[in-house]
């Protein structure tokens, strides 16, 4: 899916952010295709959690325009309710309740109205390998079991986008495969529109339709999986893919 275009559940055009006047983020143009996972990667410092911010609507841009479907979000920070809800983010550090983890999974539902829906709570508890902790406190968890839950809550809210920060950064490799099985599994079952932030380029080739690189706050590259790991077109991609360090 090398060209979003006319396909786009969000396009960005000449949007930068900026804190106390120093500039972080400057993207002139992106398009993100309904239904495909985009990975953003680059080194720390160089604008993936900025730019994940603005696409989940917690920050205005400072400049610029975000449409997402028939909706714009600029720079006065106005969204509908309807809109934001749309969206969803699994955080690198999740924040649970002090509560079950099945009232963890399910409290987005009731704030919803939607109490009526714990069969499908139960069934994301199951993919998640987490059904038989249903009653246990969250935050006696383990951390991998908690960005479970993390991903679980988001889920069960089968939100049109899922924004992913490092969700499986320090993990064990059982909990990255449970929680890749089902980042892929939401994408490819409910056309759920994905974006990736990680530090691992293998995670970035394992998931990801499209990869952007970007270095101090600019995406350098952006293209299909196979194009941007086998053929990219800039030498610093060609060297952040081989693992060296670019800045």
């Amino acid at each position: 899916m090398p060209d979003a275009g006319s396909n786009a559940i969000y396009s960005l055009r000449q949007v930068t952010k900026a804190y106390n006047g120093r500039q972080v983020l400057q993207v002139d143009q992106l398009d993100i295709g309904r239904g495909e996972i985009l990975a953003l990667v680059g080194p720390s410092g160089a604008g993936k959690s900025t730019l994940l911010r603005l696409l989940n609507f917690l920050e205005p841009p400072t400049k610029g325009t975000i449409r997402f479907g028939d909706a714009i979000f600029d720079t006065q920070g106005d969204m509908p309710l309807a809109a934001r809800r749309r969206v969803t983010t699994v955080f690198q550090r999740p924040v649970l309740l002090n509560r079950s983890v099945w009232a963890n999974v399910t409290y987005g539902l009731a704030l919803r109205g939607k109490r009526d829906d714990s069969e499908m709570a139960q069934q994301v508890l199951q993919n998640v390998g987490l059904a038989a902790q249903r009653g246990q406190r969250a935050r006696t968890l383990s951390g991998g079991e908690a960005q479970r839950v993390a991903l679980a809550r988001a889920m069960v809210l089968r939100p049109a986008v899922l924004l992913l920060d490092e969700p499986t950064a320090n993990l064990d490799p059982y909990n990255v495969g449970l929680i890749e099985e089902n980042v892929v599994r939401m994408n490819r079952e409910s056309g759920t529109t994905t974006v990736l932030v990680t530090h691992n380029v293998f995670q970035a080739r394992r998931l990801a339709d499209r990869v952007a690189l970007l270095l101090e706050g600019r995406i350098v590259e952006i293209g299909d999986n196979e194009s941007f790991f086998n053929t990219p077109r800039d030498p610093r991609t060609s060297a952040f893919v081989r693992g060296e360090m670019v800045y």
